[in-house]
């Protein structure tokens, strides 16, 4: 290998040396050799790509200028060249000698990685042929041209052989030639051993990051070519900060670095060549976002970046923390791991020191909280750097505050900007609820922002405040409502399970009081615009400025006008209102809310007790007050106790209002529930009347009958009797006419229900309400003819459903059908006064025997005698039951109605039956006589025989027939054709019967005639 070129290094003088030590002592050989190999195939046998880029940054320290370096791997040969200062003869006498760096002496300090000699080992590691070309000149290593020179040394033949031809290829250098390209200092050219060593140095290519740039800050640009694509490492420093750029893709980097000399205590258990070089330093390089979002820490090394101790290349020291940690620490012989001693504990502790200083000034954000160490570490020397960093940072602000702090109950403002808290100082809320540490940042000094469950507080031992605590220490706040607002919104995004945490939250008040716990509290609806003034009412009402729908899923009720109308506490100051020295707050707040509410008059009729202003300077019960202009004020008497509303309370609020709250326009409607009628408490006039002439009209039981809800009009005992007119207007409008056009249902003893007359109804009757007689006297103009003569006609409302309801006698169907009214109708019959028609007179008592009322018979009864109609004494009237007894009877008043309503007549007046008062006994002697056939095309069921006489007596008296045990007895064809259509059934056919049986012949004619009938027709 050794030719003609120049040799500037002495190659040739190290070889010398070199073969002539080996050849003295075979055990040297061994030992450069089992040195070499340890090396190449243990601790660096994967670090080539490292070793190379440390000697360019070296190379660059030593010249002054940013190192550039290009790595390229073509056709199996790995190619480093690299700027700065080229290789000398003391740099290849330190690569050629085990453990004998170059990079000492004063010059060295500060500027060199490299510190050891030993890291071209890795070279032979992958490659046989190691060759480097510097502007100097060049130098090359050869395995086989060193075996070459070996085996001319009979000295070493057997270590040779026992080693099956490994042998320290380093050790002996050799000159060669060739020269750097343009713009490089120095080119390391290594022809890979195998397959073997291609894939790896591959490997270490691709996986050549941004920490070999920080690890080695003289490089600025780092070139790899393979497999076919180029990339470049870039890296741009700015003070502390430093941009990594990985093909094109920039990743920031915030470092904080220490630097010192060490003292010889620190140094006195490493070697000679350490001791030499005492500088120490640390340096730590945090990977950040990008400027545009915040520059907060990333919170996770790049992808590609091995989380180790870097001495400052990378060792196998795991490191359990998002950054990297660059350090000049002692390393074992292997070179892999941190040699324990003095040094390194220094070296932890200075860069514990580092670290806390970093954080305080990175930007906030959850990668900050990534950065805290957690309890167990991954290493030996992994724990030790947490435990120093962890008793550090407990005193170090680093965790960002949510805003800055106030005093409780005192204003603050917004935290600046980077503020920072110690974790012993700091608060952490303990829910995950966004937004909410803003809000609460300007109350509660130290706050933190969380994510409340990082595990990095857990380790600083940062105190967790729940939410009930923050409940408790917020309610010595005086906050305006609009900021209690901000912070119920933010609470709104509270778990379910979190809200039974909130249970005390404050809550400010319409009326400027701060109470404890929204449940309960009412919160402002839509409809109430002046909720302060609620407070004179008592009212625990939210202020409207502090309003949030948390409030009602922690137990706020939204405060209607009608909710609020309904508390029970709003019931009582009405009720107690006029006792009030001044009952204007209040009145003004209810009448607020009857308005806003809407209501319908009546439909809380205890607003009747507000007690209101009056036109005469007084105050009144709402009830006892009139509308001014209203129509019950133009119907009541002048001498009625109402007061007139005062015209200012109308001009407020309107009629509608006041007439809500129990002022009236119209009449007043009483609503009474479950009243019992033995002992109605009903404030109105005549109630107790009412009631027992309803009980008189139900059945008796064991227990009084129970109304289970009575609607009745107030007041009508107060119209001034010349206004009835206009007073029944009113009273048949909705929903006045309600209450007296239904009747009332009141529930009897045995569970049945029953209808009554209502109150309403009952009194309009009792009274003169119709030009000054009683509903019940009069009759419409249009009413049924058969209670002409009876009831006088009037002049009546135009709802004929008012009409009936006040009694006033439209149909006798309709009379019958009331309660007593089959009474009524008895009564006015007996009256002599009363015109009364025979037709008319016999309509009434068939309706009356087919109604079968209920009525109490009668002392007088209208009746006909002879052909008059009368008025009799009952006990002189008979009910005829058999029109064959009439002429022993004519002379006296009879009762005459269809013969089959008789009987119910009868025991409807008590009175007796024709037939059971006269025996009707025939005295005359009869002759046995077949009825004429022509009979039977009248009367099909007509007896076969009947008794004829010349001259037919009964009881004394000639009478035309009798009907008697069966038989029929006559005296003529008249008599015959009544007493065959009774016997038959079939008295309407007796008029066609006699006509036949007197002119036989002009049967066709009087049968067709009788055909013409229409089938319902009275044949009477």
């Amino acid at each position: 290998m050794q030719g003609l070129q120049s040799d500037p290094f002495g190659t040739a003088e190290l070889r010398r040396t070199v073969l002539d030590a080996w050849a003295a002592s075979p055990a040297r050989f061994r030992e450069d050799a089992n040195a070499e190999e340890d090396y190449a195939l243990g601790g660096y046998r994967d670090r080539v790509i490292v070793e190379l880029a440390q000697n360019a940054a070296d190379a660059a320290a030593r010249a002054g200028v940013p190192g550039r370096l290009r790595l390229a791997l073509t056709a199996g040969t790995l190619v480093a060249a690299n700027t700065g200062a080229p290789l000398d003869a003391a740099g290849v006498a330190a690569l050629s000698t085990l453990r004998a760096s170059s990079k000492r002496g004063p010059e060295a300090a500060g500027t060199a990685v490299g510190r050891f000699g030993v890291g071209f080992a890795a070279a032979v590691a992958v490659s046989d042929e190691p060759r480097i070309v510097s502007a100097a000149g060049a130098v090359a290593w050869s395995r086989r041209a060193a075996g070459d020179l070996l085996a001319g040394l009979p000295a070493l033949a057997g270590e040779l052989a026992a080693r099956s031809g490994h042998l320290p290829v380093l050790r002996l250098p050799f000159a060669a030639d060739g020269a750097p390209p343009d713009g490089y200092a120095t080119v390391v050219t290594l022809p890979l051993r195998d397959e073997a060593a291609v894939a790896l140095i591959e490997r270490l290519l691709a996986q050549a990051g941004p920490a070999l740039l920080l690890a080695l800050p003289a490089l600025a640009a780092v070139e790899i070519e393979a497999g076919g694509r180029t990339r470049e490492l870039t890296a741009a420093h700015d003070g502390d900060s430093v941009t990594i750029t990985d093909d094109g893709v920039p990743g920031r980097w915030r470092t904080a670095a220490a630097a010192g000399t060490a003292g010889p205590g620190l140094l006195a258990d490493r070697p000679a060549e350490e001791r030499a070089r005492p500088s120490w330093s640390v340096r730590w390089a945090v990977p950040v976002t990008a400027a545009a979002d915040g520059g907060a820490p990333a919170g996770r090394l790049p992808a590609g970046v091995s989380a180790v101790v870097h001495a400052p290349t990378p060792t196998d020291e795991p490191l359990g923390l998002p950054a990297l940690l660059l350090a000049s620490f002692p390393l074992s012989p292997d070179r892999r791991h941190v040699a324990p001693g003095p040094l390194t504990d220094f070296l932890v502790g200075q860069a514990a020191q580092a670290y806390a200083g970093l954080l305080p000034g990175l930007a906030p954000g959850p990668g900050l909280l990534d950065l805290v160490p957690g309890p167990v570490g991954l290493g030996e020397l992994d724990a030790q750097l947490r435990r120093a960093i962890m008793a550090r940072l407990s005193e170090t602000a680093f965790l960002p505050a949510a805003g800055q702090p106030g005093e409780p109950g005192q204003p603050a403002e917004p935290g600046e900007p980077g503020l920072r808290v110690r974790p012993r100082d700091a608060v952490l809320l303990d829910t995950a609820i966004p937004g909410l540490a803003g809000a609460l940042a300007p109350v509660l000094s130290g706050l933190v922002p969380g994510p409340a469950r990082h595990p990095g507080y857990a380790v600083l031992g940062v105190r967790r405040l729940g939410l009930a605590e923050l409940a408790d220490l917020l309610a010595a706040l005086d906050r305006e409502p609009a900021w209690w607002q901000r912070l119920y919104a933010a609470l709104a995004a509270a778990k379910p399970a979190e809200l039974a945490e909130l249970g005390a939250l404050p809550v400010p008040l319409a009326d400027g009081r701060l109470v404890r716990g929204p449940r309960g509290l009412l919160l402002p609806g839509p409809d109430l615009e002046h909720a302060g003034q609620l407070s004179r009412l008592g009212i625990r009402i939210v202020d409207p400025g502090a309003a949030h729908p948390l409030l009602a899923r922690l137990g706020a009720v939204e405060a209607t006008p009608r909710g609020i109308l309904d508390d029970p506490a709003v019931r009582a100051l009405v009720a107690a209102s006029a006792d009030e020295e001044d009952p204007g707050p209040v009145a003004d707040a209810v009448l607020g809310l009857v308005a806003a509410a809407r209501l319908q008059p009546g439909e809380q009729p205890w607003l009747a007790d507000l007690a209101l202003p009056a036109a005469d300077g007084e105050w009144y019960r709402a009830d006892e007050l009139l509308v001014p202009g209203g129509p019950l004020a133009g119907v009541v008497a002048a001498d009625s106790p109402f007061g007139t509303a005062e015209p200012a309370l109308l001009d407020r609020y309107g009629a509608a209002t006041l007439e809500a709250a129990g002022v009236l326009s119209s009449f007043g409607l009483l609503t009474g529930r479950d009243v019992p009628l033995d002992a109605p408490d009903l404030d109105l006039d005549g109630a107790q009347e009412w009631a027992d002439d309803t009980c008189a009209r139900l059945p008796d039981g064991p227990v009084p009958p129970l109304a289970p809800e009575i609607l009745a009009v107030r007041d009508l005992e107060l119209v001034d009797p010349e206004r009835w007119p206009q007073a029944l207007e009113l009273l048949a409008r909705p929903p006045l006419r309600a209450a007296l056009v239904e009747p009332a249902r009141v529930l009897l003893a045995d569970g049945r229900r029953a209808e009554v007359p209502s109150y309403t109804a009952w009194w309009l009757r009792r009274h003169a309400v119709l030009g000054g007689r009683r509903p019940a006297d009069v009759r419409a103009a249009d009413a049924d003819p058969l209670l002409a003569g009876l009831y006088d006609e009037a002049a009546l409302p135009a709802d004929r459903g008012v009409a009936r309801a006040l009694g006033v006698r439209t149909t006798l169907a309709d009379l019958l059908a009331e309660p007593g009214g089959a009474d009524e109708l008895l009564d006015r019959l007996a009256d002599p006064a009363r015109s009364v028609t025979r037709p008319q007179l016999r309509s009434l008592w068939a309706a009356l025997a087919a109604a079968a009322p209920d009525a109490a018979p009668p002392d007088r009864v209208r009746a006909i005698r002879g052909a008059d109609v009368v008025v009799a004494d009952a006990a002189d009237v008979l009910v005829l039951d058999a029109a064959d007894l009439w002429p022993l009877v004519a002379a006296r008043p009879l009762v005459l109605a269809p013969h089959d309503q008789a009987p119910q007549l009868a025991d409807l007046l008590d009175l007796p039956l024709v037939s059971e008062e006269v025996a009707g006994a025939v005295q005359s002697e009869p002759v046995a006589r077949d009825v004429p056939a022509i009979v039977a095309a009248v009367l099909p069921g007509a007896p076969a025989t009947y008794l004829a006489h010349d001259r037919l007596i009964v009881d004394g008296v000639a009478v035309p027939w009798r009907c008697t045990r069966g038989a029929v007895h006559a005296a003529g064809p008249d008599g015959l054709a009544c007493g065959l259509a009774w016997a038959a059934g079939q008295w309407p056919a007796r008029h066609l019967l006699a006509a036949l049986l007197r002119d036989p012949a002009a049967a066709p004619r009087l049968l067709a005639n009788g055909d013409l009938d229409p089938l319902t027709a009275d044949r009477e």
